[in-house]
């Protein structure tokens, strides 16, 4: 199968479609108490992991190509999301951005101890490069990733479930925008050929 472009819109709809039912099924399954809230919890992990399935799947069909980032991304959803259901604890949902952002951040950083780039491995094709911008690129969102694994373990240990929540649908994904296009200006300054 050859790899073709996905419509933007479309795109982002199926990587936040999920995350909003997420959002969506725990605001009508929860409550106000405890018990309440990981039933909450417990119908929007069984909703979400389904539909994040679906969406990769669906990605993959539309443009013939399934990034490695999202198959990560996949079997992490997986395993959290079925110990979050098969044990009744929603601990194992509110870790999984913690995991595979800490798991990014560690890769990007093995790389850079190698000094090479594991982001122009991932993202090459997308972006052309020099060495430099590639290693200057993968330093900040080895740091970036590292960031938000601290932010989401402090939000949902310290805030609570409501809190965590909204911040994994409302501010998580504007941060991650907001960050690359705070990239922009170095990654034009690094675009192999344009210097």
């Amino acid at each position: 199968m050859t790899k073709r472009q996905i419509n933007p819109l479309l795109r982002l709809g199926l990587e936040i479609g999920p995350l909003i039912a997420f959002f969506v099924a725990y605001r009508v399954a929860g409550g106000e108490d405890a018990a309440a809230k990981l039933q909450g919890m417990l119908t929007a992990t069984a909703v979400f992991v389904p539909l994040q399935l679906g969406a990769i799947a669906l990605s993959w069909r539309l443009s013939g190509h399934l990034p490695r980032m999202a198959v990560l991304t996949a079997v992490v959803v997986v395993v959290f999301g079925g110990l979050t259901l098969a044990l009744r604890d929603d601990m194992f949902i509110k870790m999984k951005p913690t995991v595979i952002y800490a798991l990014f951040a560690a890769v990007l950083g093995f790389g850079l101890w190698r000094r090479t780039s594991y982001l122009q491995y991932l993202m090459g094709e997308m972006m052309p490069l020099d060495p430099e911008g590639w290693m200057k690129l993968t330093r900040r969102f080895a740091l970036f990733f590292l960031a938000m694994a601290v932010a989401n373990e402090a939000v949902w240990r310290l805030l609570g479930t409501d809190a965590w929540v909204t911040f994994k649908t409302f501010v998580t994904l504007p941060l991650t925008f907001g960050f690359m296009l705070a990239q922009t200006p170095m990654i034009n300054r690094h675009m192999a050929g344009q210097r």
